[in-house]
């Protein structure tokens, strides 16, 4: 959907749990703190000491299941519908089916153009959206496409259902779809 501020915010990396980040994809560089940073989500990058749970249960089946990134690579790629984040003035992440319909249809379009554009120069068998809004994002962007759509189930912890063994029911997921054997 739209990085949350304790992953990709700080790491770059969608799902950019910190340690997932450093230790299984091997990446760690500065980043660069924007001139503007809301008070109550400072960039921190890999000094970063919260969790990202989301990253850390998607990372952490695809270490568990491919051992090497190099070997999740071969084959995969994770990338946000939107690519920005989005703070209220509490600091709560404002995700983007919350946006004012005017600023909703301009993000959206833009959107749909970058995952268009990803989908024509790869060209992949399928388009896995995580959770509900980003497969429904890719049905709709990548209507006239050859693309198989699927969906799986987000990691978030606000997710009763991902609380519940999240990895098992994703495996199933990608199985029941014949993406993963």
């Amino acid at each position: 959907m739209n990085p949350g501020p304790f992953g990709m915010v700080q790491t770059g990396v969608p799902f950019g749990e910190i340690l997932a980040v450093r230790n299984w994809l091997e990446i760690e560089a500065p980043v660069r703190r924007p001139l503007r940073q809301h008070p109550r989500r400072r960039i921190n990058g890999f000094a970063c000491v919260r969790s990202e749970i989301s990253g850390k249960r998607l990372w952490g089946l695809f270490a568990e299941r491919f051992g090497h990134a190099e070997k999740f690579f071969a084959s995969h790629i994770v990338m946000n519908y939107c690519p920005l984040a989005f703070l209220e003035d509490t600091g709560r992440n404002r995700t983007p089916d919350k946006l004012a319909p005017a600023e909703k249809a301009r993000l959206t379009a833009a959107c749909d153009r970058h995952l268009q554009t990803i989908v024509a120069v790869l060209e992949p068998e399928w388009v896995i959206g995580i959770g509900d809004f980003a497969a429904k994002r890719a049905t709709q962007a990548l209507l006239d496409t050859p693309v198989k759509i699927g969906r799986i189930l987000h990691p978030s912890p606000a997710s009763p259902t991902a609380n519940r063994d999240w990895a098992g029911a994703v495996v199933r997921q990608l199985e029941a779809l014949q993406v993963w054997d």
